[in-house]
């Protein structure tokens, strides 16, 4: 539906499309269905990082596939085509209603009404309860459909038989004692490919390895021949980590795990070689669920329980196992998808059947009133002024799902407080009912910082000069910067960073000893420790290691901002110098060094414990000595000499 609609907007109308997603990867995947439009002449591109910058070349596409937060930061900076937009797409439109992500969604489809009264608005999603309330708010037509490509069948697992929502069941036969086991090779001996949710990453690394050795019975020569080939490939990949060497080894038996703790690169080799049927089984954590389009033949909810820091063991929602139910079913290759709870006993057969099989997902109610984000966005309506006086912000938010659920009752008083703190803390100015942003609170709104974290920075910046690790210390303090979990087994580490009545026990000292460890993970990164020993000390994936060196490079740049902004120079060279060094993962000493392409922090120690530690003394180098350097082969060589100046280098 989205497609067809685009083209119409697109040639028809000649109007813009923004299509919005929850996730990069998503976006990705969009952009690959997407581009097939250009062989009918309209233009396609996606945009997901970045928020301080605006490509100008957006504007020459006819369809633009965003992120929700790189949609907010783009309506911040209003580039000129924003009026253009005729058709707004959002996909999965459910996460209104997830606390973290649902309110940037809300405010941001509630800004793009404002500035696009007469634009056209598709809200996508498989699992939505009260669909006539979310088009009732946003002033549309709800279309219910129950068609879906591939049937899907959902049922429970109890003493080796399937039974089914329909009434239907299926034995299994397999002589396998583990109930996951049997239902993953009866799948598999059948030609098709399993995914399994599990609740946490340990549990997916878990079933992983117990899986490995039953699958491996199961394939073909050529398989394992091209399997043995991605596992090289994945080892390949950036530093070799005990993460990386794990699953390196179950994908050549045809098995992989998949969370957040892997990086991008990793994530992405696994899906696409589950897509090509190559990979039979993937063990993952919920987050797959949300993501791209990975269908399996079976699907198995392994946990339908999750621990939530603080609370303890809790139920998944209805939401969240529908969704991981609906990666059920192969197109092509499949004439129907199940998706599979697990169960014990007969009385936990029937109340998985009672709270999931037979039950609709859960309301979908907005999480504007509660959000910590709710400055932020109050903060970006005034500055790009879409609103010009109190009554006009009050007005504004009245349009919000939250208004329309729920009324702006109290929801007022919160907003008239946050608009005091901006108003003190000289991010907003106030004359006569009239509001507008400062310099200062312009360039947060754009900087798509939260107006706390600004505050933090600002006032952290009066100091004189400071270390690397001070600066860490800083942005990690801020609420734009998570914590890393944190354990009893960590106090020593961060003993001398911390008061010595500091009660463990109590939230808000865990959250400072959280963001305490994120800026030691970071100092860790930037004093060059192996990304293994990360992984061991902190406790952590690559792939966190890496999301937390994008989070910290963006809040490095906003300090930066703000110290130029407030003629703080004395912080400028030392906090653009921490921006290369968070980037590249190396102490101040290697930066002439990654400065070259090709050449990061493994190859740039190499050369620096060679002797060669300036650009001039590689543009002197014989290339034979630099061949005989770790790390450093005859092609890197041939690339060091082209950007130094020697372009014609014969290599022996």
């Amino acid at each position: 539906m989205a497609i067809l609609c685009s083209i119409k907007h697109a040639l028809e109308r000649r109007g813009k499309v923004i299509y919005l997603v929850p996730l990069k990867a998503l976006a990705s995947e969009k952009y690959e269905e997407f581009k097939l439009l250009e062989k009918i002449g309209i233009k396609v591109t996606f945009s997901t990082s970045d928020f301080d910058y605006v490509d100008p070349s957006l504007g020459e596409y006819d369809i633009i596939i965003a992120t929700n937060e790189k949609a907010d930061s783009i309506v911040r900076h209003k580039p000129i085509w924003i009026n253009r937009i005729s058709l707004i797409v959002a996909d999965e439109v459910h996460l209104l209603s997830e606390p973290s992500r649902g309110p940037t969604l809300e405010v941001l489809l509630t800004s793009l009404r404002e500035l696009n009264p007469e634009a056209q608005i598709i809200a996508l999603s498989a699992t939505i309860k009260n669909a006539s309330e979310i088009a009732e708010w946003l002033r549309a037509v709800p279309i219910n459909s129950n068609w879906r490509p591939i049937p899907l069948k959902e049922g429970v697992f109890l003493n080796n038989t399937i039974i089914f929502k329909d009434g239907s069941f299926t034995k299994i036969y397999e002589n396998e004692k583990d109930s996951v086991v049997a239902l993953t090779i009866d799948c598999i001996r059948q030609g098709g490919q399993v995914l399994i949710f599990t609740g946490s990453r340990a549990s997916a690394v878990s079933l992983a390895k117990r899986l490995s050795e039953p699958i491996r019975r199961f394939l073909k020569n050529e398989e394992e021949r091209k399997l043995m080939e991605l596992s090289s490939r994945i080892l390949g990949l950036g530093e070799r980590t005990r993460i990386s060497e794990l699953l390196s080894k179950l994908i050549s038996y045809g098995v992989a795990f998949h969370h957040a703790g892997l990086t991008y690169q990793q994530r992405r080799i696994i899906e696409d070689n589950f897509r090509s049927s190559l990979i039979k089984c993937i063990c993952a954590t919920p987050t797959l669920a949300a993501g791209v389009n990975l269908p399996a033949r079976r699907v198995i909810i392994y946990d339908y329980k999750r621990y939530e820091p603080g609370i303890g063991q809790i139920n998944i929602s209805v939401m969240e196992e529908k969704q991981m139910a609906g990666r059920a079913g192969r197109p092509k290759y499949d004439r129907e998808g199940e998706a599979i709870l697990l169960a014990k006993s007969e009385s936990e057969r029937e109340y998985l059947f009672e709270e999931y099989v037979l039950a609709d997902p859960e309301r979908i109610w907005s999480k504007l009133g509660a959000s910590s984000s709710l400055r932020s966005h109050v903060l970006a309506v005034i500055a790009t002024n879409l609103i010009n006086y109190e009554e006009e912000l009050l007005e504004f938010f009245t349009k919000t799902l939250f208004a329309h659920q729920y009324g702006l009752g109290s929801f007022r008083k919160k907003i008239v407080r946050i608009l005091n703190i901006l108003i003190n803390e000289d991010l907003i100015e106030y004359s006569k009912g009239k509001l507008k942003a400062t310099k200062f609170g312009k360039r947060v709104a754009e900087l798509y910082i939260d107006p706390e974290t600004a505050i933090i920075i600002r006032d952290g910046l009066k100091s004189p000069l400071m270390s690397a690790l001070e600066y860490l210390m800083l942005i990690c303090q801020t609420p734009d910067m998570p914590g890393l979990p944190f354990r009893k087994k960590d106090l020593p580490m961060v003993s001398e960073f911390i008061d010595k009545e500091l009660n463990f026990e109590e939230s808000e000292c865990l959250a400072k000893l959280e963001k305490i460890k994120a800026a030691l993970m970071l100092n860790s990164w930037i004093e060059e420790e192996t990304e293994d020993k990360i992984i061991e000390k902190f406790d952590v994936g690559s792939g966190d290691i890496y999301s937390y060196v994008e989070t910290a490079k963006w809040l490095i740049h906003s300090a930066y901002e703000i110290a130029k902004l407030f003629g703080y120079e004395r912080h400028l060279i030392s906090l653009s110098n921490l921006y290369l060094r968070v980037e590249n993962g190396v102490k101040e000493e290697l930066l002439p060094l990654i400065e070259l392409r090709g050449i990061g922090r493994v190859r740039a120690r190499a050369l620096y414990s060679a002797g060669f530690k300036t650009i001039e003394d590689l543009k002197k180098a014989d290339p034979s000595v630099l061949m005989n350097i770790p790390q450093i082969g005859p092609e890197t060589v041939r690339l060091i000499k082209e950007q130094v100046g020697n372009n014609k280098v014969i290599i022996k």
